[in-house]
C-alpha cells in the first residue's frame, strides 16, 4: 500500500515536473536573450547602428521601405544646402558669381558642389551644424534628383531623422536573440533612458569622433573630445565590431554558467 501513489499524488508530481521543465526552458531562453541598450548624445550614430543591424542580420530594406525614405533623403539634402548657404553669410564667404548664388538656392544640378565658395564653406563645417551625410547626398545630386530615383540601402543608412521615444529592434545572431533599444540622445529625451536599464546585458555608448572639434551650440568654450574605432556608416566595420562584442558576451555567459 505504501509503495503506490494516489491519483492526486501523481497529478501533483506531474505538475511539479511540468513546473521544473518550464523553469528550465525559461532559464535556457533567458540565457540566449541579450538586451543591448544604445546610449549617446544626439547624432552620435545610434540609429545608424540599428539600421546596420537590419542590413546585416535581417533582409535589409525592401524596395517599398526604401521608397518611404525618399522624402527623408530630399529633406536631408535640402537641409544641408540651407545650412551651407546660411553659414556662408555667418562666415563671411561671398559668392564669386551672383548667378551661382541663385543656382545654389534653387538646387540646380551640381553647381552646389563645383562652386569654389561653397566648397570653402563646406571645408569649415566644424564651425556650424552640418549633417554628416551632406557630402554623400550633394555629390550624388544627379542621381538623387532623377524622377525615377529610389533610395539605395546606403542612402537609407545615411538618412538623419531625430529619434524620439524608444525604438526596439529584434534579431538573431550566433544562436542568441538580441533586443536592441535605441533611445533619443537629445537632452529632452534622456529622462526616458532609466526605463530601459532593467535587465540590460550590455550598454553601447556611442560618440561621434567627427564632433571632437565641433563648435557647440551651447558652452562654446567646451569641446566634445572622445575616441572610438568604428564608423557607423561602414557596414563591414560595424559587422566586425558587433561580432567581437557578441563573442565577449558569449564568453561571459559561459563563465557565469561555470
Amino acid at each position: 500500500m505504501g509503495c503506490t501513489l494516489s491519483t492526486d499524488d501523481k497529478a501533483a508530481v506531474e505538475r511539479s515536473k511540468m513546473i521544473d521543465r518550464n523553469l528550465r526552458d525559461d532559464g535556457e531562453k533567458a540565457a540566449r536573450e541579450v538586451k543591448l541598450l544604445l546610449l549617446g548624445a544626439g547624432e552620435s550614430g545610434k540609429s545608424t547602428i540599428v539600421k546596420q543591424m537590419k542590413i546585416i542580420h535581417e533582409a535589409g530594406y525592401s524596395e517599398e521601405e526604401c521608397k518611404q525614405y525618399k522624402a527623408v533623403v530630399y529633406s536631408n539634402t535640402i537641409q544641408s544646402i540651407i545650412a551651407i548657404i546660411r553659414a556662408m553669410g555667418r562666415l563671411k564667404i561671398d559668392f564669386t558669381d551672383p548667378a551661382r548664388a541663385v543656382c545654389v538656392c534653387v538646387c540646380v544640378c551640381v553647381c552646389v558642389c563645383v562652386c569654389v565658395c561653397v566648397c570653402a564653406c563646406f571645408s569649415r563645417s566644424r564651425e556650424y551644424q552640418l549633417n554628416d551625410s551632406a557630402a554623400y547626398y550633394l555629390n550624388d545630386l544627379d542621381r538623387v534628383s532623377q524622377a525615377t530615383y529610389i533610395p539605395t540601402q546606403q542612402d537609407v543608412l545615411r538618412t538623419r531623422v531625430k529619434t524620439t521615444g524608444i525604438v526596439e529592434t529584434h534579431f538573431t545572431f550566433k544562436d542568441l536573440h538580441f533586443k536592441m533599444f535605441d533611445v533619443g540622445g537629445q537632452r529632452s529625451e534622456r529622462k526616458k533612458w532609466i526605463h530601459c536599464f532593467e535587465g540590460v546585458t550590455a550598454i553601447i555608448f556611442c560618440v561621434a569622433l567627427s564632433d571632437y572639434d565641433l563648435d557647440l551650440n551651447k558652452r562654446k568654450d567646451t569641446k566634445e573630445i572622445y575616441t572610438h574605432f568604428t564608423c557607423a556608416t561602414d557596414t563591414k566595420n560595424v559587422q566586425f565590431v558587433f561580432d567581437a562584442v557578441t563573442d565577449v558576451i558569449i564568453k561571459n555567459n559561459l563563465k557565469d554558467c561555470g
